[in-house]
């Protein structure tokens, strides 16, 4: 089954170590891998340059007293299919204002923010207030906001190149790229989340410190959208797994190491948002509470409200029952994501972190209530990293461009009957293709192995895990011998009672283990989010949340 799901590109497309071992620490990257990480950087910033010309296209030629471009921009946002939500934000929210944001906000009866208080995360609040900064109509605030951004594109190309190889081509030139990397604040969220995934795989150092870096990767990407806190749980998995295949370390002290991961996540997520709240609790809080009153509604591209809402005879009822089953479902795609995962690690001796990462990732895109056509760009880089079919990646692309045109272009004539037109037939293609790609690429990516897989066949020898070699990468930037991550996990006599037996945990004998699958050496995103759509309104105007978190 396995093998129905893996791509047949696999000969070139990543860096590559050696039979069975790294490659010495002397010998770097290989100058395949360094040319593809730096291709990869240079057409990444011209698809940007792409993309911002899209969103241009909506800016100007003059502007109103607010800044806001004119003549007809809300006409032009639709028709043209150059809308985005950091220009639209320029209003509402005191964007125009320069308000520091958060602080001195509030959300009003109506459910209106107001005062400085935007639907995102405080970190990705302060990207915005920093791109508003030199600007003065709703254009400069698109500059802004792509001057800010951008790096963060380059950054992933990098990263993507440095893991990846040339596959990283395709987030560099990727569609996806050129309709969304200036629609919102993506870029920085998903720069974080593959940084989380790179120093987990690519850094020299130990499980503890690779682990310890990347939690707070997590975290910091959770302040900036929540979506990397669904990495946590299969990186605490990884973090216990490895461990365990060390005969040094027992089942508690590798349970501590694994509950290291979410604390350390927890933490950051905490030291950001703490500030915010004591300056300004009621500004803060109002932002969580308006992903609260976020409905699944006609500018969600949810499977809720195009398959589950003809169920109910009132919408009150509806989305009392998406607001309880929608994270529940997801919730439960992420333990059936781990699930699968543990028991591969029980097979295969090492625990599948980036398949079940992409799994999870699927399971929330597919059952959350609102899934905003941006994010696409948080599943790319697990197109890049992970093995499956390009038919898989080619379809899933397709839709996405069926969602990405026609939603905006149903927005303009939101009374059109789906029968009719090819915006509002474009739109159901993409909402069910997306969701039937999603459902199988779930399976799809659990199955499947990651370009940054080395070794053969078989689990390591007892006691041998995959950080007691040298790594295959670049040795010019490990992770400093004295981080505060890098301390070695102790078992003191008398402190871990664990019998040998337990010791043992997951790993298996040689004879055990032979005729086993490829293991799987990939170490390898949640929030309730509004919908980065418009909700139609009398001059075009929404009256509901640009996106959400």
């Amino acid at each position: 089954m396995a093998s129905e799901t893996t791509s047949d590109t696999s000969a070139a497309d990543g860096p590559r170590g050696g039979s069975g071992h790294a490659a010495s620490a002397g010998s770097g990257l290989s100058p395949s891998t360094r040319a593809a990480a730096a291709v990869a950087i240079l057409l990444c910033g011209i698809t940007l340059v792409f993309g911002l010309l899209n969103k241009h296209r909506c800016t100007g030629p003059a502007f109103d007293e607010n800044g806001r471009s004119t003549p007809n921009y809300a006409e032009r946002n639709f028709q043209d299919a150059c809308y985005s939500d950091i220009q639209f934000l320029w209003l509402g929210r005191g964007v125009d204002d320069h308000v520091f944001p958060y602080v001195h906000g509030d959300i009003t009866a109506e459910g209106q923010l107001v005062g400085g208080t935007l639907e995102y995360p405080v970190l990705t609040g302060m990207l915005i207030w920093a791109g508003a900064a030199p600007a003065d109509t709703d254009a400069g605030f698109l500059l802004g906001s792509a001057a800010v951004l951008a790096p963060f594109g380059l950054l992933t190309a990098w990263l993507l190149g440095r893991l990846a190889g040339w596959r990283a081509l395709l987030w560099a030139l990727g569609p996806p790229l050129v309709l969304y990397a200036f629609h919102n604040w993506d870029l920085p969220v998903v720069a974080a989340a593959v940084a989380a995934l790179f120093v987990v795989r690519a850094l020299r150092g130990s499980l503890r410190s690779r682990a310890g870096w990347a939690a707070v990767l997590l975290g910091v990407g959770a302040a900036l959208k929540l979506y990397p806190a669904v990495f946590v749980v299969p990186l605490a998995l990884y973090v216990y797994v490895e461990s365990r295949r060390s005969p040094d370390i027992g089942r508690r002290s590798a349970v501590r190491e694994a509950l290291r991961v979410p604390l350390l996540a927890g933490g950051v997520v905490a030291a950001v948002n703490l500030p915010f709240a004591l300056a300004g609790f009621d500004g803060w809080w109002a932002s969580i509470e308006f992903q609260g009153q976020r409905q699944a509604d006609g500018t969600s591209n949810s499977i809720w409200y195009w398959g589950v809402r003809h169920l109910f005879s009132g919408d009150v009822a509806f989305q009392q029952f998406t607001d309880v089953v929608s994270p529940v479902a997801v919730l439960a795609a992420l333990a059936l994501a781990c699930g699968v995962g543990w028991e591969r690690a029980q097979r295969e001796g090492s625990f599948p972190l980036l398949q079940v990462c992409a799994a999870a990732l699927c399971g929330f895109l597919l059952l959350h209530k609102v899934h905003s056509p941006q994010y696409t760009l948080w599943l790319l880089p697990m197109f890049v990293l992970l093995r499956v079919r390009w038919g898989w990646i080619v379809a899933y692309l397709t839709a996405d461009v069926a969602m990405g045109i026609g939603v905006f272009r149903w927005y303009g004539d939101f009374e059109q009957p789906i029968a009719e037109g090819f915006a509002p037939q474009a739109v159901v293609i993409g909402v069910w293709g997306r969701a039937a790609l999603l459902a199988g690429l779930f399976v799809a990516f659990l199955a499947a192995r990651a370009v940054t897989d080395r070794r053969p066949a078989g689990p390591s020898p007892l006691g041998q895990g995959p950080f007691d070699q040298d790594s295959p990468f670049d040795p010019d930037s490990p992770v400093d011998a004295g981080s505060p991550f890098d301390a070695p996990p102790r078992d003191v006599p008398g402190a871990d009672a664990d019998s040998a037996d337990d010791r043992a945990g997951p790993r298996r004998s040689s004879d055990d283990t032979r005729g086993s699958t490829t293991a799987s050496r990939a170490p390898d995103s949640t929030p309730p989010i509004g919908s980065s759509s418009p909700e139609p309104g009398p001059e075009g105007h929404r009256t509901g949340s640009a996106d959400g978190r």
